[in-house]
């Protein structure tokens, strides 16, 4: 595509102004509270209903007499092919309709669907309901973005993206703790049936707490049918360069997370405690600290008038690369969990640069369509491919009889890194260029 053929697309593209942000009623006072407080409940929860046959697998496969491949099929690569697709027609419904109703919709079908799983017999009704949590939470982030557009002023929109994603960490420390503490205490069906339960109050408080949210009115931004206007947004070069971004995300952050805690056992002699304390509070605390400070970060940003909104992210890959690759090859257990805090940083850093700046490229009424596509990128490729490559990479390295060979495959994460790095820096040029023409 030429350059000016490119512009001339990025011209239909309706960014929001101030004008159009003043006619909107922003919610003030306590009912910010109430919405950021809910959001973050409904993150938190929906990674716990995603993670919990994770750390409930042994006692499942156990009970029902599955194979390691059934379990496999439950927790992988089926569910985030049900969860990446789906987003974009809830994401499409968010933006034409009503957010909340699409968001209380979507935890009411996945908290039902989990408490179901409770009470699954088989591998093919576990199976059917796990398809059923991935299409509840395939719309939640797309319609809680949605939300926060319609409800939150835009000087506070940034911290709102970093509070609902650092429902993502929190999610999985309660997750993995609670979740394993009632396994096994009370066994894998009292878990899912509870948290499903706690789920039906958590859409009820998300239905109260946002209050009245009425569509938009028609334009031809939500009007075209969602794959046409998808196909659009792409065919712009500053969201181009954000999407293929987020694909490169996918790939050091997949293997990263799928392969560290391997690695420092097998290469460091830790034992799974050890790891599970240490790697699992790291990642914890960096989500909530990324989180938060990408969120006010971004705000400002934003409010600089620069456009530039990626610079920050993007150095901070880069510098996770060079971590990263001093990790794998450190001669000591801690040196190496310290080395990989970056990049445990840097992943939950980008979530509110990454969708607060697709909202800026996406404009009015397509908010959620762009948080959308930001998570198709993320979450296909990368999740899909990146743990395969790592392994192949490691026995290849280990039938070479060469030493380290995780190690070796775990360098397909600084790789990405500095890919992401480099294309989000193209994407901030081009994010400046295009709200500057607006």
């Amino acid at each position: 595509m030429t350059e000016p053929a490119a512009q001339s697309i990025e011209t239909q593209i309706n960014l929001p102004t101030v004008s159009q942000y003043q006619k909107q009623e922003h919610v003030r006072g306590g009912r910010v509270v109430a919405i950021f407080t809910t959001l973050l409940l409904v993150s938190a929860f929906s990674q716990i209903d995603r993670i919990l046959p994770f750390i409930l697998a042994e006692s499942i496969k156990s009970d029902l007499g599955l194979s390691d491949t059934e379990m496999g099929l439950l927790t992988g690569l089926a569910f985030a092919l049900c969860y990446s697709l789906l987003s974009l027609p809830l994401a499409r419904a968010s933006d034409r309709g009503s957010p909340r109703f699409v968001l209380v919709s979507c935890i009411l079908l996945w908290s039902a669907m989990t408490a179901l799983g409770g009470l699954a017999a088989s591998f093919l009704l576990l199976a059917f309901t796990r398809f059923g949590v991935a299409f509840g939470e395939a719309g939640a982030v797309p319609a809680g973005h949605a939300l926060i557009a319609r409800k939150i002023g835009p000087e506070h929109r940034g911290l709102a993206i970093g509070l609902f994603a650092m429902g993502i960490p929190l999610g999985t420390m309660v997750g993995f703790a609670a979740g394993g503490a009632i396994g096994e205490t009370l066994g894998w069906r009292t878990a899912l049936v509870g948290a499903g339960a706690i789920g039906g109050l958590i859409a009820l408080l998300t239905f109260l707490a946002a209050g009245p949210t009425p569509a938009l009115q028609r334009t031809a931004a939500n009007r075209e049918p969602f794959l046409r206007s998808s196909r659009r947004l792409l065919a712009s070069p500053a969201f181009r360069w954000l999407f293929i971004g987020a694909i490169f995300l996918g790939f050091a952050a997949a293997p990263f997370y799928a392969f560290s805690a391997p690695f420092l056992i097998r290469t460091h002699g830790f034992s799974t405690s050890q790891v599970g304390l240490a790697f699992g509070l790291l990642q914890g605390l960096m989500g909530i600290v990324g989180t938060l400070l990408g969120g006010r970060w971004f705000d400002r940003a934003v409010g600089s008038g620069t456009g530039r909104v990626l610079g920050p992210p993007a150095v901070l890959f880069l510098i996770a690369s060079m971590t990263t690759s001093g990790a794998l090859f450190a001669p000591t257990g801690w040196v190496s969990i310290a080395l990989m805090v970056p990049g445990m940083l840097s992943f939950s850093f980008l979530l509110p640069w990454a969708f607060g700046a697709a909202h800026l490229v996406a404009g009015e009424g397509r908010q959620a369509q762009a948080s959308s596509l930001v998570m198709i990128g993320s979450g296909l490729l990368g999740p899909a491919l990146g743990p395969v490559i790592v392994g192949m990479v490691s026995d290849a390295v280990t039938a070479a009889q060469g030493s380290n060979g995780l190690g070796f495959g775990l360098l397909v994460v600084p790789i990405a890194s500095v890919l992401t790095g480099v294309t989000l820096l193209i994407a901030n040029r081009r994010i400046a260029a295009l709200l500057a023409r607006g």
